[in-house]
């Protein structure tokens, strides 16, 4: 039984080649493309359940192909970079990527990854789908979040981080099992790509993100959630 569909975004002949060689010997189904554009055409035939996207890519790049996709489709995007900066994470995040890995990088941290983006945080069946949190609304089944006027849609991912926090309100939630709940149980050590993440959630829900109030860090453990959830 396949393990899932998993569309490979490269230039490079050669990585389209080995991560073909990679993925299907874990089980997957596998197509690949060369560039962005193809990539768009190909996700309504193949159906993908994750992308794995090159940033770099000459024509449409994978920031621009991240985009589209994401605005047609929740399937998982997990971006792929030479560079490990934290502006790169923050562009790939906001692009609406659901995790970031640098090359070059070892093969059982990349299906690591993906089995984490395949999983995803499960939705209690009790869960309410729109919250309030003061003047801040969450609307779990459209992705948005909005406070003062402002409107921001969220990533699979963040979308996953903030639910699981809203669950354990006023609860301090240490690193270790944010990452290991939201990204998966092999993920235990990645803490700055937590880190980018958080930051990114508090662009699109606090008023001052320098001076979070919903999200709160509790210095060398983890994050909290500020505020009591009331249903709407």
């Amino acid at each position: 039984m396949s393990a899932g569909r998993i569309l490979v975004v490269d230039d490079e002949r050669q990585v389209r080649r080995l991560m073909r060689a990679t993925l299907a010997g874990a089980g997957y189904e596998i197509d690949d493309a060369s560039t962005g554009e193809q990539a768009l055409k190909k996700i309504p035939e193949f159906h993908p359940d994750l992308v794995l996207l090159d940033m770099n890519m000459p024509g449409m790049g994978g920031l621009a192909a991240c985009h589209e996709i994401r605005d047609r489709s929740a399937i998982a995007i997990i971006m792929l970079t030479v560079r490990n900066t934290e502006q790169d994470k923050v562009a790939a995040f906001d692009a609406g990527a659901d995790d970031f890995v640098t090359k070059p990088f070892s093969t059982p941290e990349l299906l690591a990854r993906i089995r984490a983006a395949l999983r995803r945080t499960p939705v209690p069946p009790t869960a309410p789908m729109k919250i309030n949190l003061g003047p801040l609304r969450i609307d779990f089944a459209g992705r948005t979040v909005s406070n003062a006027g402002k409107t921001a849609h969220l990533t699979p991912k963040e979308l996953g981080l903030l639910r699981f926090l809203v669950q354990r309100p006023n609860e301090t939630i240490s690193h270790r099992e944010l990452l290991q709940t939201i990204w998966g149980p092999e993920c235990g050590g990645q803490i700055d790509d937590l880190r980018t993440m958080i930051r990114n959630i508090r662009k699109k829900i606090e008023i001052d993100p320098e001076k979070p109030e919903f999200i709160v860090t509790e210095p060398w453990i983890g994050y909290r959630l500020n505020a009591t959830p009331e249903p709407e």
